[in-house]
């Protein structure tokens, strides 16, 4: 008898970058700043996009992101317009 395992050392992930805008609820601040409550914004986030899980969440600064980036418009009118955060999730 042979047996075979296999890990799943390929599982696959991705990394989304989403605008970090302020919406009253505090839950930007809590992934922008890698806080303990943006655990489950990140987690939730995953999960709709059928996702199992967030592996990490962080804040990045636009010149860390591959490609343009649009400047904060003229009816920004809040902290954090040109802030975005960076969820990477894993099936």
């Amino acid at each position: 008898m042979f047996l075979f395992a296999a890990s799943d050392a390929s599982a696959d992930s991705r990394v989304f970058i989403v605008a970090n805008q302020a919406d009253g609820y505090g839950v930007d601040q809590c992934l922008a700043k890698g806080d303990k409550c943006g655990a489950h914004a990140a987690l939730s986030y995953c999960q709709s996009r059928d996702f199992a899980q967030a592996t990490s969440y962080r804040r990045v600064d636009p010149d860390e992101i591959t490609g343009s980036v649009p400047a904060a418009s003229g009816s920004c009118h809040h902290a954090g317009c040109n802030e975005y955060v960076a969820i990477t999730c894993q099936r």
